[in-house]
C-alpha cells in the first residue's frame, strides 16, 4: 500500500496535533497547571496518529499514559480533552479522570488505567461481545514495551489467539521501561516475537516512519476486520523525555531519535520531495495547529474547577456515595 500525498499531509497535520498538544501541557505543568503526573508522547507522534487514522469510532480504543494527543485525533475536542487534564469542570470526564482515566465512549475512548497493562484484559471483554454480537469493529489496546513484563500480557495474547478475538495490539516499543532498555530486561529487544509465539500474525515496524506505520495499522485491521484473529503490532520509536530528571541515554542515541530519525522532520522531508507543497504551507499547518492548541490552553485555564459537592457522581453506576 502507498500513502498518497493528500493523505500524507493530513497525517502531517495530526503529527502536530499530537507534539503542539504535548509542548503546550508540558508548558503549563511547569507553571503549576496541570495536577498529578505528566508523561508526555513527544517523540511517538507517527504512532499516535497512525493509530487514529485507521480505527473508527465504533471501534474501542484503550491508550496508554502517553497518547493524549491520540484522544483528540479520535474525535474528542481538544478543549475537552486539555480540561480534563488541567482538572477542571468542563474536562471531559469532568476533571476526575486526568491524564490516565480520560475516557469517552462515544469516540470510542475506553480509559487507560493507572496500572499499566490491565487493559491487555479489559480489552478482551469487549473484543467478545463484538465477536458475539457479529460486528467487525475491532479492540485496540496500546501498550509500551515496559508492559511486556507483565502476566496480562501473556494472557491477553494466549486467550485472543485461542479464541480468535478482533483486538489490535499496539506496543509501542519506545525503548525503555522507566529506565532500563528493553534488552536489558527480556531475551530479546524485538518484542513481537512474543506474540508470534502465540500464533498471531505480529509484525516490527519503524514507527517514526509515518507512511509504514499507517500501511502496517491498515493492514492489521482490514485483517481483523475480515474475522481473521488478533494482530501484532510493535511500533518502534522513542521517547524523548526521561521519565525523571536523572535519567541517562548515550548522547548518540538522543542525536539519532531526536536530529536524524525524526517522526515530523521525516514526513516533512517525504512531502517537500513529492513537490506537492513547499516549506510555506507546511510551516503554516504548525502555526495553525500551534494557535488552536493555545485555544484550548486559554479554554482549560479559563474554566471553573469541579464542584467539590459533585466528587462522588458517576463513581458507581446507580449508586449514591455519601461523603465521610
Amino acid at each position: 500500500m502507498t500513502i498518497t500525498p493528500t493523505k500524507l499531509l493530513s497525517l502531517y497535520r495530526d503529527m502536530w496535533v499530537v507534539r503542539a498538544f504535548e509542548f503546550g501541557l508540558e508548558r503549563e505543568f511547569k507553571r503549576g497547571n496541570v495536577p498529578g503526573m505528566l508523561h508526555t508522547g513527544v517523540g511517538q507522534e507517527a504512532v499516535q496518529a497512525a493509530i487514529a487514522a485507521n480505527l473508527r469510532h465504533t471501534d474501542a480504543f484503550f491508550p496508554d499514559h502517553r497518547c493524549h494527543g491520540l484522544l483528540v485525533l479520535a474525535g474528542t475536542p481538544g478543549e475537552k480533552i486539555m480540561a480534563e487534564l488541567f482538572g477542571k469542570a468542563t474536562g471531559v470526564c469532568s476533571g476526575k479522570g486526568g491524564s490516565l482515566h480520560s475516557a469517552d465512549p462515544g469516540v470510542g475512548n475506553f480509559g487507560d488505567n493507572a496500572v499499566e497493562g490491565s487493559m491487555m484484559a479489559t480489552a478482551l471483554g469487549v473484543a467478545l461481545g463484538f465477536q458475539m454480537q457479529g460486528r467487525d469493529d475491532l479492540a485496540a489496546v496500546i501498550v509500551g514495551d515496559g508492559t511486556s513484563g507483565r502476566g496480562e500480557w501473556h494472557e491477553s495474547l494466549n486467550l485472543a489467539a485461542a479464541w480468535k478475538l478482533p483486538v489490535l495490539y499496539c506496543c509501542v516499543n519506545n525503548g525503555y521501561a522507566i529506565s532500563t532498555a528493553v534488552g536489558d530486561s527480556h531475551a530479546t529487544a524485538n518484542l513481537y516475537e512474543f506474540a508470534a509465539a502465540y500464533k498471531m500474525p505480529a509484525v516490527q515496524v519503524d514507527g517514526n516512519d509515518i507512511a509504514a506505520a499507517c500501511d502496517a495499522t491498515q493492514t492489521a485491521v482490514e485483517s481483523i476486520r475480515a474475522g481473521h484473529g488478533p494482530y501484532f503490532i510493535e511500533y518502534k520509536t522513542w521517547r524523548w523525555q526521561g521519565l525523571f530528571s536523572g535519567e541517562f541515554r548515550p548522547p548518540e542515541e538522543v542525536k539519532y531519535w531526536k536530529e536524524e530519525h525524526e517522526p515530523i522532520n521525516m514526513a516533512r522531508e517525504r512531502l517537500l520531495a513529492a513537490g506537492n507543497v513547499d516549506e510555506a504551507a507546511l510551516d503554516k499547518i504548525k502555526a495553525e495547529v500551534e494557535a488552536e492548541v493555545e485555544r484550548w490552553i486559554a479554554f482549560a485555564l479559563d474554566s471553573p474547577p469541579p464542584d467539590p459537592a459533585k466528587a462522588t457522581a458517576n463513581v458507581y453506576v446507580g449508586w449514591e456515595v455519601a461523603a465521610r
